[in-house]
């Protein structure tokens, strides 16, 4: 029996004296999973799977991307809020995580307190096209026509509450113009009848908007940026139309449930602004229209922060219901 005692004293000594990484594994140490909450192909979608390889490479383990799309986003987003705080689940989400909470009072999270920010991934522009059935050439233009013909003219967002809905409500708020909002499930039907010229208008993200205005399909009125874009330099800004407060652009960035160990977002954040400085991975977001961006997890934070306080002060002005 004292012998038992002594060997089991023996070990416990042992145990002490061995460093603390013998007792843990060391972070990561399994598959890593990337929650995109929107459908293939979407920006979101593509910077996943941009940093999906370069992690999977450096860190040496699986990483799995994951489109769990549904209700706008909400079921995605929801999914990460209620995942384990152990740093192997990323939430890639987008400008509709603001637009989400400004205008659905009863979210089954909190934006505010169910997630932490890691990195601002990138931003890209928002645009304002037409119908080439539609008279207007110019931003000017299509505003004259508006104050003209109140309630008369339409416009189509991919879904009341969205942030192409909201940006057009910002519009008409800023130069005093009525239009009458028809809502989609999703931009494909936006561009079908915008393309046959069923309704007029419609704010899209540029990188949708691009290929069909090349085409010739539709018709770029202005890009939702300070500057012109290289994909399209013919187009002019939003701020060059005279409308200064009315750059919209739409943001990717990574998030993590709440009480995820900030080693943990160091970490993450200090790869992905490695990655985000690759040329190759450069080029890559410059081919769809995106600007890179990177930094400190509090870039995000506070841009999250600014833009829910924005969209929440639109729905109230237009008295937008999504119940």
């Amino acid at each position: 029996m004292k012998r038992n005692n002594l060997l089991a004293a023996m070990a416990l000594l042992c145990a002490a004296a061995l460093p603390a990484s013998s007792h843990a594994q060391e972070y990561p140490a399994r598959q890593i999973l990337f929650v995109v909450p929107f459908t293939p192909g979407t920006v979101a979608d593509s910077l996943a799977r941009l940093m999906q390889t370069h992690i999977s490479q450096r860190w040496g383990v699986p990483v799995v991307v994951e489109n769990r799309a549904g209700a706008a986003g909400i079921i995605g987003i929801d999914s990460v809020a209620r995942a384990a705080p152990d740093g192997y689940t990323f939430l890639f989400t987008s400008t509709a995580f603001g637009t989400l909470a400004a205008a659905n009072p009863k979210l089954p999270y909190d934006p505010n307190r169910s997630f932490a920010p890691v990195i601002l991934m990138g931003t890209s522009p928002l645009s304002l096209v037409v119908s080439n059935y539609f008279p207007a050439k110019t931003v000017k233009e299509l505003i004259a026509q508006a104050k003209r013909r109140p309630g008369d003219l339409n416009y189509a967002s991919a879904g009341t509450g969205s942030v192409f809905h909201l940006s057009m409500e910002l519009l008409q708020h800023e130069t005093g113009t009525k239009m009458v909002h028809v809502p989609y499930k999703g931009t494909t039907g936006v561009m079908s009848d915008l393309v046959a010229g069923h309704v007029g208008a419609s704010m899209m993200v540029f990188q949708t908007a691009a290929p069909l205005v090349q085409s010739g399909k539709l018709r770029m009125l202005a890009v939702m940026s300070p500057q012109r874009t290289r994909l399209l330099p013919e187009v002019p800004t939003i701020v060059e139309a005279g409308y200064p407060n009315m750059i919209v652009e739409a943001w990717t960035g990574v998030m993590v449930p709440a009480k995820t160990p900030p080693t943990v977002i160091s970490k993450f954040n200090g790869e992905a602004n490695k990655v985000l400085a690759l040329q190759e991975v450069k080029d890559v977001a410059a081919k769809i229209g995106v600007t890179l961006a990177g930094g400190p997890p509090e870039t995000l934070d506070n841009l999250v922060k600014k833009e829910i306080k924005q969209w929440t002060q639109v729905v109230r002005r237009a008295n937008i219901k999504t119940e």
